[in-house]
């Protein structure tokens, strides 16, 4: 399904990769030099000056992992290459938050040459790609269309300009430091974000302004807590973040916005606050991650770029929160 809604803070598309004109022999095989002048009495331009090249995926591997190592990927995740062969050009990148159906076909008419998701395929090991199944399909499909599929998960969680970087820098928050900082990473690196807000706001208020940075999905967003509180500090997770309760009261954030907050952990964060504190705002995991994905295509193209390829990237248009509608009472 494809939202429009989802366009309102845009995708961004890099300019469009061109691939190197062979070179040409000059006339009775002799060479001819650089900057000789041309027949309409201008100077030449020396063969192949600055032209981009095409990038294959190994060369794009390598600028995935100066970005977001895969040694800042939790022990239990699933990062890197899927499918695709490191020999094969790329020219063209979609970025999207999961590797569904109807992002992989979004892909194939794109012609995209890579797929980079947030979330991973085959996150646990399966024995079979048989089409039967979806993820048989899906490992299919990207191969017979020649579209490699890369995972860029919690090791983009966790470094810096990961998804909780960027959702700290939307809402504005200042001194920002990790949530529970990286084990292999540097000091700014780890899971989730804590920071300041530069003026105090009520939880009301503060939630009206996490409403609005995310892209429109059925499950909106939920507030506990109390609506004329005063908040100044700040905990985010983007994605699934209620296994770092303790990290957050240890922060002593006045309010924790993540995604998925099952029943029981967030009953029991609500019946362990000092003071009330800390409120907790539950937003759509798909929205959370979402925004991840313009400051991520822009990063991976400007570090090919400084490499001397050129790729055309895209963020994917694809709506893939898994609710189509939500009933409230009133």
């Amino acid at each position: 399904m494809v939202d429009d809604e989802l366009l309102r803070t845009g995708d961004t598309e890099a300019p469009a990769g061109s691939t190197p004109s062979a070179g040409t022999n000059s006339p009775a095989g002799t060479e001819s030099p650089a900057g000789t002048e041309d027949p309409a009495g201008g100077e030449a331009a020396a063969p192949d000056e600055a032209q981009p090249k095409t990038p294959v995926l190994g060369d794009v591997l390598l600028a995935i992992e100066e970005l977001w190592p895969e040694s800042l990927a939790e022990q239990w995740d699933a990062v890197g290459p899927v499918v695709g062969r490191p020999s094969a050009d790329v020219r063209k990148i979609l970025f999207a938050v999961d590797p569904t159906a109807d992002v992989i076909t979004e892909a194939i008419e794109w012609g995209a040459d890579l797929l980079l998701t947030h979330h991973p395929l085959l996150l646990k090991p399966v024995n079979s790609v048989a089409t039967s199944s979806f993820k048989g399909d899906a490992v299919h499909r990207l191969i017979e269309n020649g579209c490699a599929l890369v995972t860029v998960h919690t090791n983009g969680d966790s470094a810096v300009g990961g998804v909780s970087d960027v959702l700290a820098d939307a809402l504005g928050l200042q001194d920002v430091r990790p949530l529970s900082p990286a084990d292999n990473g540097l000091p700014e690196e780890g899971i989730g974000r804590v920071g300041e807000l530069a003026e105090a706001k009520t939880l009301g208020e503060f939630a009206e302004q996490v409403f609005s940075i995310l892209p429109a999905v059925a499950g909106g967003v939920k507030v506990a807590g109390d609506r004329n509180g005063i908040i100044r500090s700040v905990a985010v997770c983007g994605g699934a973040g209620d296994s770092l309760f303790d990290q957050v009261r240890a922060s002593r954030a006045d309010v924790y916005v993540t995604a998925d907050l099952r029943h029981h952990p967030a009953s029991e964060a609500r019946e362990g606050t000092v003071e009330d504190r800390p409120y907790l705002i539950d937003v759509s995991h798909f929205g959370s991650e979402w925004l991840w994905l313009t400051p991520a295509s822009v990063a991976l193209d400007n570090v090919l770029t400084d490499q001397g390829y050129a790729v055309e990237v895209k963020v994917s248009v694809t709506n893939t929160d898994p609710w189509d509608f939500v009933l409230t009472p009133g």
